[in-house]
């Protein structure tokens, strides 16, 4: 697909831009990296059940699988994205401020929900605007994303000190800190007019896209990477909770997550050297099995006696369960689909991953509360299910 031409107000590039587009990562991750991995201790603290727990953090996933696609195709058609995302960070911080009411389970229920829609597009206009810059100025994405994840990890350990000193009672206070800091960079954020193409994740292009790509061969492929994500279900609702039912600190809990992301970021910068030859049919392999092994072994490490230790080494394997999948699926996109299809197939990645997240997630409440940690081994078995699905992607591919 040849793009149309740049307008002479597209070939000016903002003041600053890479640096502004970093401090958009940074600032948008620092909010995510409260609610992830203490959200759900705070919905305990207030006294909801497992179940419960889990329908709220399942039902948001379930409805930005909707709604997120329809966001930035809407934003691809405004004036200008960076207003868009301003609108819908502001959005956000007002809507978090719901979660001081009194936390009935229809009320948190709800403002997840209403929150969901316009919280999650802010990582899509984000990538938009930063690619943007990559077609028109040449700018390094990865130096600008990586301040992400940068974020992502402080907050998870400044996160885990503030609860250490005040309680889980202080997680909406936290969040709602976060966005009012996503809010005022998101107003320095580069203005940089109408994209000349679609958006990754626009609906209009996936439907149009959509007979070239349905091929068993990718469909099988972002399923099962889809599903090996979505073993990640129950930690991401329940880990925080099982290890403060372990006596494990808040404090320590930070730096559990933490560590994740800094064995993500080491994939991200060694992954060219040691797997660039890989296909990527073979790497999502690999990942499906490592995930089998992480979710085996996670109840076991307490038992052995490890105490924290075990839990580190699992965490270490998050380079391997979530890192590689997410690189082998982009290097798949960027080997096997043509130009004018990319944006159409990172549609149908987000819908395949976040669809079987939603469903995981949403089994996570009952099943952490039949077995607890043992919940696990069936996380296991979903990333098996994954490792399936690829081995059919293999066999439909060799016919």
């Amino acid at each position: 697909m040849t793009l149309p031409p740049l307008t002479p107000d597209q070939m000016v590039k903002p003041r600053r831009f890479e640096l502004r587009i970093s401090l958009m990562f940074a600032a948008l991750f620092l909010p995510v990296g409260i609610h992830l991995p203490y959200f759900p201790l705070w919905l305990e603290h207030v006294g909801f059940g497992a179940r419960e727990i889990g329908v709220i953090l399942a039902a948001p996933l379930f409805l930005r699988v909707v709604t997120t696609p329809v966001v930035t195709a809407f934003a691809d058609r405004a004036r200008d994205r960076a207003n868009v995302l301003v609108a819908f960070v502001a959005a956000s911080l007002l809507l978090s401020l719901g979660y001081f009411l009194p936390p009935t389970y229809t009320i948190v229920l709800g403002v997840s929900l209403v929150l969901a829609v316009f919280w999650t597009p802010h990582a899509p206009l984000t990538d938009s605007l930063a690619l943007s810059g990559v077609r028109r100025f040449g700018s390094d994405y990865s130096r600008m994303r990586i301040w992400g994840s940068s974020s992502f990890l402080v907050a998870n350990l400044a996160g885990g000190l503030i609860l250490a000193a005040t309680g889980p009672g202080a997680v909406p206070t936290i969040m709602a800190v976060g966005l009012a800091t996503t809010l005022a960079v998101a107003l320095l954020a580069p203005r940089l007019g109408r994209p000349r193409r679609a958006s990754p994740l626009s609906a209009a292009e996936l439907q149009q896209a959509a007979p070239s790509l349905l091929t068993p061969t990718f469909l099988y492929l972002v399923a099962g990477a889809g599903v090996i994500n979505a073993s990640h279900g129950l930690l991401y609702g329940f880990g925080s909770i099982y290890w403060k039912g372990l006596g494990i600190g808040e404090t320590t809990i930070g730096m559990l997550w933490a560590w994740a992301v800094v064995a993500e970021v080491v994939m991200f910068a060694f992954f060219t050297r040691f797997f660039g030859h890989v296909s990527p049919l073979r790497l999502l392999i690999f990942a499906g099995f490592a995930s089998m092994v992480r979710w085996a072994a996670f109840p076991l490490f307490w038992q052995a006696g490890l105490g924290t230790t075990g839990f580190f080494l699992a965490q270490s394997l998050h380079a391997v369960s979530t890192g590689l999948v997410l690189l082998g699926v982009q290097k798949m996109i960027a080997e096997t689909v043509s130009e004018d299809r990319t944006g159409a197939a990172q549609g149908a990645a987000f819908f395949a991953n976040g669809f079987a997240m939603a469903s995981v997630m949403l089994a996570s409440g009952p099943l952490y509360e039949m077995l607890g940690a043992s919940g696990f081994y069936v996380m296991s078995g979903v990333a098996g299910m994954g490792v399936v699905l690829l081995l059919l992607a293999r066999r439909a591919a060799a016919t």
